[in-house]
């Protein structure tokens, strides 16, 4: 009987071992905590600097080689060096709008890094927008490794995603982030035009110590830390009152965050989402927060869930009409108001095409904006309220984009040369600032408006759901937006798609 119990208690062990092992294996050759999905996890501590204006950071990354290669180095985009005095962040047009006083610099100085807490090898490359990272031992797939870094991020005073004005100091871009792998990492330049990012999804935890005179507005959900950060603080934010905050973040394709002095906020639910407006100078504030709500509640219902549980819209410091984050957008402060409307709900559906529906922006901007403008077509003409009508949003492009052609064809008149409307084409192959904006946003928002009118309402409904969902937290591409739509509307979309983006349809007959 003993001998016997002792034998069933064995088979007990042996199948808990069994059991832990499939359970807890992939965890253990990973070596990383957290590996849901396989996604990397971001940690960074940043404490900034107001006198200096610049951001010291410690940075952990938990990467996982999600490629199917074993990988001896890592690769990661240098965003914030698009502000390097040598490189150009805006186009000449921009200048005076985006450097409030005299030309300004800013940039990343990278300090160290370790892998797996061993010193590592690293260098900055292609122009300063690429750090490689040196890995000890081959990363073979599903394997984990932790990479730390150093580093101070260096604020120019421009009205940009990165960088300080009069009223908001905005951080978007500006951590070192993984290079997506595609038979190699994917490695984009920097650009003036558009918006050079790639990125997969990714989980976030950043803790942040400023000046307790800001309010900050982030991607995540926000705590107040009452610990002390672990090191020692600069003087001038040891001198003075200082607060740090940890935003947390799931599932999300990028990180930013936005201090200022002068924000009010104004805040509502739409569902279990929180909306938020963060404003200064704003006589129309509620009416503002009301388009955004309205513009959540609609995209919901059009393409699918919004899965987080709050939204920001940041008025700030911005060259540009708007920027798009994660959680949050950035609408500049100097829009005519009837303007504000229409850029609050272009960057709100960027939500779902950029934000859950990931593309490479250099590669072929069209896939995102020219969809995210459409999409504003689409909430006007379900808000009619706004006095905007779809079909006058349709003409108005049309006319548009046929004076922008007419104009552009002549400047090639008598030189031998045909002008290039071709959509598919990087952000740096755009000559001009006109050319992206009618090529990707206009011609995009049409192309989008021929394709519904080649089918019911019903089916092409059904081709934007079906798209976001196989496509939600995952990266697209133009041909993969092609598939998603021929499968789903069982028309082959391919030559009718192709001929828009290779320039050969004719807008407007």
């Amino acid at each position: 009987m003993k001998r016997k119990s002792v034998t069933k208690n064995r088979t007990a062990l042996l199948c808990a071992v069994i059991l832990l092992s499939v359970c807890f294996l992939p965890l253990l050759l990973c070596g990383c905590g957290q590996q849901d999905e396989r996604l990397n996890f971001y940690t960074i501590e940043a404490v900034f600097d107001d006198e200096q204006k610049s951001l010291t950071c410690s940075q952990r990354l938990e990467y996982v080689n999600a490629t199917d290669n074993a990988l001896d180095k890592v690769c990661f985009f240098l965003y914030a060096n698009a502000f390097n005095e040598g490189q150009k962040a805006v186009p000449n047009s921009y200048l005076d709008r985006a450097y409030p006083h005299e030309a300004s610099f800013g940039g990343i100085d990278v300090r160290g890094v370790s892998v797996d807490g061993v010193q590592a090898e690293f260098l900055v490359c292609d122009g300063g927008n690429i750090l490689t990272v040196s890995l000890q031992n081959q990363l073979f797939p599903d394997e984990c490794v932790t990479i730390e870094m150093e580093y101070v991020v260096r604020l120019a005073n421009i009205r940009h995603r990165l960088g300080y004005g009069d009223s908001t100091i905005n951080f978007g871009n500006f951590f070192p982030i993984a290079c997506v792998y595609e038979n190699g990492f994917v490695k984009n330049d920097f650009s003036t035009s558009g918006d050079p990012f790639y990125s997969e999804v990714a989980n976030f935890e950043v803790k942040i110590s400023y000046p307790d005179k800001y309010i900050l507005a982030s991607t995540g959900m926000q705590t107040l830390n009452e610990e002390n950060l672990d090191g020692t603080l600069p003087q001038s934010l040891a001198a003075g009152n200082i607060k740090t905050t940890i935003c947390k973040a799931e599932k999300v394709r990028d990180f930013c965050f936005v201090l200022s002095e002068k924000f009010s906020v104004l805040s509502e639910k739409v569902g279990d989402v929180d909306v938020n407006y963060f404003y200064y100078d704003d006589a129309q504030a509620s009416h503002h927060l009301e388009t955004a709500k309205k513009a959540i509640s609609t995209f919901c219902d059009l393409f699918g869930e919004y899965p987080y549980s709050q939204f920001s819209v940041v008025k700030a410091d911005f060259c540009f009409g708007g920027m798009e984050y994660p959680n949050l957008v950035l609408i500049a402060d100097d829009l005519l108001e009837e303007d504000v409307d229409y850029v609050i709900t272009h960057e709100t559906a960027h939500q779902w095409w950029y934000g859950l529906v990931g593309n490479n922006e250099f590669e072929n901007a069209w896939v995102d904006e020219g969809l995210t403008e459409f999409s504003c077509a689409l909430f006007f003409e379900q808000h009619p309220e706004y006095g905007i009508s779809y079909q006058q949003i349709m003409d108005g492009a049309t006319q548009t984009y046929k004076t922008f052609v007419r104009t552009y064809a002549g400047v090639y008149e008598g030189t031998g040369k045909v002008f290039d409307e071709s959509m598919n084409r990087t952000l740096t192959q755009f000559a001009t600032e006109p050319e992206y904006v009618n090529l990707t946003y206009t011609k995009g928002m049409l192309m989008f408006d021929s394709i519904r009118s080649t089918m019911s309402d019903r089916k092409f409904f059904k081709c934007l759901q079906n798209y976001f969902e196989d496509y939600k937290f995952k990266n697209s591409s133009a041909e993969k937006l092609t598939e998603s739509f021929s499968e789903s509307s069982h028309i082959n979309m391919k030559k009718f798609i192709t001929a828009w983006t290779n320039g050969q349809t004719v807008i407007g007959g």
